[in-house]
């Protein structure tokens, strides 16, 4: 989208609060493609050959101790020189650094397989954050760029080893949690961050030092910074044709799931989790993808639960979304900031979003659309239908487009946005059931925490105005226990 694109706020919110209709376990894929409320085209789910490659026939051990990242890496690299096939990850520890996907290879981890990532960063590479950027980034756990036909599947977990990269905020521990967490790392000179190490609490201002000497920097460079500047757990840039099934992922340094610029992606029965304090810890950011399909998914996140973004490129052409047909069906979110999250960056275009059938327990909020200027754009044709919540601890929907993101450490007036340009501009369609707890004793429809009837403009972006915002209200049902 171009930058500096204006236009009225518009938001239809619909909301229904009905009784229960067609069971979403009678529901596959299909289903939900068909019943879009708009043109899907069919996703492209990947097929390899019959060929396996098991990682146990290159030298990997599963003890736990022995690091695996070369041994995984000639399984890999002998089923790519064979044309493509199934890389096998047997039941058992299997201690590794970062794995490098390639084309035409499923990674197959098998039911009872632990792939543990290393707590020794000096694993992590520094590594171009894409095919074609300049960014360095250490590298993530798993990564692929430009890759064709690729997944993730099976019935084992993928861990991350997130809580030696993450920092932590003293108010979202318990006592007995932050005491534990004082025998390593650092504190904050004002005692509310605690940090792994003293690089990661040093690295911002690090980084900034460097920039006013180099122009650019190395790798070797950045080195006193990798600890900050914490790797996406499953890394994807310029996919096509990806899928991930079956698996557990879990405690990530970053982001969980974060594909950027692909296309044909399918997630099904696929469990994301993140401690709720996990700074940072999105569950499943989808960025700038096409033609995406999430089914079945379970997440609990340390922020945002299933998230949609879309950063604008200086190859969009004008009139283009950078996100666009994305149906997100019969998943389930636990703790998260948000359950279904669109934003903050919207600025490339989203267009085309269907979400059905999702269930939110004990999110912060249920569904929630955040930017600001500087980062907004154009969403439009975003339909989310029968959505059902309980326990949402803030609000069932909010809208917020004076966003900021504070990062640990800040406080909102030192990141706040003054720029004016790239405003955010919504159409979304709401359709929410819920189901209420019966409570003991008389019922009372105020007890909105309950009945999720709530709706928060937190921040409006005062230009343009809002218009069309209309509400229709429905009893409420209730489900007896």
């Amino acid at each position: 989208m171009k930058a500096g694109y204006f236009k009225p706020l518009q938001l239809l919110v619909i909301f229904c609060f009905g009784v229960i209709g067609l069971s979403a376990q009678d529901k596959n894929e299909q289903y939900y493609v068909s019943n879009a409320p708009f043109k899907m085209p069919t996703v492209v789910v990947p097929t390899f050959t019959a060929k396996t490659f098991s990682i146990k026939d290159f030298g990997a051990v599963s003890d736990g101790q022995t690091l695996n990242t070369v041994a995984f890496a000639k399984a890999i690299d002998a089923c790519s020189k064979a044309g493509g096939g199934r890389v096998v990850f047997p039941a058992g520890l299997w201690l590794t650094g970062p794995i490098q996907l390639q084309s035409n290879i499923d990674l197959h981890i098998e039911r009872g397989a632990l792939v543990q990532f290393t707590a020794d960063h000096t694993q992590y590479p520094f590594i171009k954050a894409g095919g074609g950027s300049g960014t360095l980034t250490p590298a993530s756990p798993v990564y692929g760029y430009d890759l064709k036909n690729i997944a993730i599947t099976g019935e084992g977990v993928l861990d991350g080893a997130g809580e030696t990269w993450r920092p932590v905020k003293k108010m979202k521990t318990t006592d007995a949690q932050w005491r534990k967490l004082l025998t390593s790392g650092v504190v904050s000179k004002d005692g509310t961050i605690w940090w792994p190490t003293k690089e990661a609490m040093d690295g911002e201002d690090y980084l900034k030092n460097l920039k006013n000497k180099t122009a650019k920097p190395t790798p070797e460079d950045y080195l006193p910074a990798r600890d900050f500047l914490r790797p996406y757990m499953v890394y994807l840039v310029n996919c096509e044709n990806v899928l991930l099934e079956g698996v557990t992922i879990r405690n990530s340094p970053k982001f969980v799931f974060y594909p950027n610029h692909c296309n044909n992606l399918t997630m099904r029965h696929v469990t994301i989790f993140n401690e709720w304090w996990a700074q940072n810890g999105d569950g499943i950011d989808i960025s700038a993808c096409k033609n995406v399909m999430i089914y079945k998914c379970t997440v609990s996140a340390g922020d945002d639960g299933i998230c949609m973004k879309s950063s604008a490129s200086k190859n969009d052409q004008p009139g283009t979304f950078a996100l666009e047909n994305i149906v997100i069906a019969g998943c389930t979110v636990y703790h998260a900031h948000g359950g279904f999250v669109i934003g903050s960056n919207t600025d490339g275009g989203m267009h085309n979003i269907f979400v059905n059938d999702c269930n939110y327990i004990g999110t912060d909020i249920g569904i929630r659309v955040k930017s600001n200027a500087g980062r907004g754009g154009l969403v439009k044709d975003i339909f989310i239908k029968d959505i059902f919540m309980t326990d949402i601890v803030t609000d069932a929907i909010s809208f917020d487009t004076y966003y900021e993101d504070v990062p640990a450490g800040k406080t909102i007036d030192s990141v706040r946005t003054t720029i004016r340009d790239k405003t955010p501009s919504s159409e979304i369609f709401i359709s929410a059931k819920c189901i209420v707890k019966e409570l003991p004793g008389p019922f009372l429809l105020p007890d909105c925490r309950k009945c999720l009837c709530t709706i928060s403009f937190l921040k409006i972006w005062p230009f343009p105005p809002i218009k069309d915002l209309s509400q229709q209200m429905h009893p409420i049902s209730t489900s007896k226990k």
